[in-house]
């Protein structure tokens, strides 16, 4: 009976957390739910701060200058850098694929895929995280990118 009980309590949690990428090409992103948000942060600081920065700052000052080699630094993820110019979808494409797989042609990126690594949903975790330090009206404009791009 205890096995049964043990069962339904994990089956009830499994159901009740947001399943934030259900709808791959309309996904939402977890930014206002605190325990995400956390989740995203934690994630964040294991597979993303050594590139894009502790404080999402990026890897230097002039990151949309290419290197020597034709890489461009990893972007700042802060309301100074262009993640918010694009909509959920895109920015999932991106961190589960790479740069290069969404971009194509001779385009250079460090940026890997972590599909094989994290799953969709801690994927939205961390760009919860990310969209959460944002200001409010970068939020917004955010917002209302998605609401264009989105059916």
């Amino acid at each position: 009976m205890t096995g049964l009980v043990l069962v339904a309590i994990v089956a009830g949690f499994a159901a009740t957390r947001p399943a934030w990428t259900e709808d791959t090409a309309r996904p939402t992103l977890p930014y206002t739910d605190a325990t995400r948000v956390a989740e995203g942060k934690a994630l964040y600081a294991e597979y993303c701060a050594i590139c894009h920065g502790a404080n999402l700052e990026g890897q230097q000052p002039n990151w949309q200058d290419r290197d020597a080699d034709g890489y461009l630094p990893a972007p700042p993820h802060d309301a100074t850098g262009h993640t918010w110019h694009h909509d959920n979808a895109l920015l999932m494409r991106i961190v589960r694929e790479g740069t290069e797989a969404i971009v194509g042609g001779s385009y250079k990126s460090h940026m890997i895929g972590f599909g094989d690594v994290l799953s969709d949903d801690e994927i939205a975790s961390v760009l919860g995280y990310i969209k959460s330090t944002w200001p409010a009206e970068i939020r917004e404009i955010h917002n209302e990118i998605n609401a264009r791009t989105l059916p």
